[in-house]
């Protein structure tokens, strides 16, 4: 990428550069451990802390470049690049693929759900959908567990 390509309004050092291409990159939300392990197994990338990375993550997060999130029952915490609009996942209960949802469904609903008490104004939401990959469902359906 260019220097151009990156979001302005941020001084862009070597290691910012190189967290934020992971992110690019990534086809799914990230844990900070995933970014740092992904930065260690890149050819000619120097290694990192692991508080250099939180770091990177605090001042993308603080320029409203990310999104965070974390999965129900779980401490860690996911990042994405903030790219507009959102995107839901459904979590694989065997491998922890996450695979995203080509829509929103709550989209599909808004306009039908109930009014809310008190004059509530919905400004977001989160769908967690559970589940099982089509490579582990049929691991689970040959041993008779689904």
């Amino acid at each position: 990428m260019d220097k151009q390509d990156y979001p302005a309004g941020i001084k862009w050092t070597r290691q910012r550069r190189d967290v934020y291409g992971v992110l690019l990159e990534a086809g799914e939300p990230l844990s900070a451990l995933q970014i740092y392990r992904r930065l260690g197994e890149a050819e000619g990338r120097p290694g990192y802390a692991i508080s250099t990375i939180y770091r990177i993550l605090a001042a993308f997060e603080e320029h409203g470049m990310l999104r965070k999130s974390s999965w129900m029952g779980e401490d860690t915490l996911l990042y994405e690049l903030d790219r507009g609009g959102h995107t839901h996942y459904a979590l694989c209960l065997d491998c922890r693929r996450r695979v995203p949802l080509e829509n929103c469904p709550f989209e599909q609903i808004h306009d039908h759900l109930p009014r809310l008490p008190g004059d509530f104004v919905v400004t977001g939401h989160k769908l967690e959908l559970y589940g099982y990959c089509k490579e582990c469902r049929e691991k689970h359906l040959t041993a008779g567990q689904i």
